[in-house]
């Protein structure tokens, strides 16, 4: 999800994985695993590249969000379930 539209946005803007790399003052390895689902992004990564592609980082923050979601619940036999609690609370407290 994310590493997909993160690969999108930087290849929209014509960049290369090495620059994306130069500007995070990582390995390009990284962003090749960032943008294969493979690495975590981290929230100050996330601004930055929102910043570098010129998106509103709320475009990516559902898909940052959603990722951790996942990772928290990979393969749990109770995912699903966990997850629509978890719904319910986030509608309750917006109430």
């Amino acid at each position: 999800m994310l590493g997909e539209r993160l690969k999108e946005l930087r290849e929209a803007k014509g960049l290369l994985q090495r620059q994306v790399a130069s500007t995070l003052d990582v390995d390009t390895g990284y962003v090749s695993k960032m943008e294969s689902n493979d690495k975590p992004v981290s929230r100050h990564h996330l601004k930055v590249l929102a910043r570098m592609y010129g998106v509103n980082e709320s475009e990516l923050l559902p898909l940052w969000l959603a990722q951790k979601i996942l990772k928290g619940v990979n393969k749990e036999s109770f995912a699903e379930d966990a997850q629509n609690l978890a719904i319910k609370e986030i509608q309750n407290r917006n109430k």
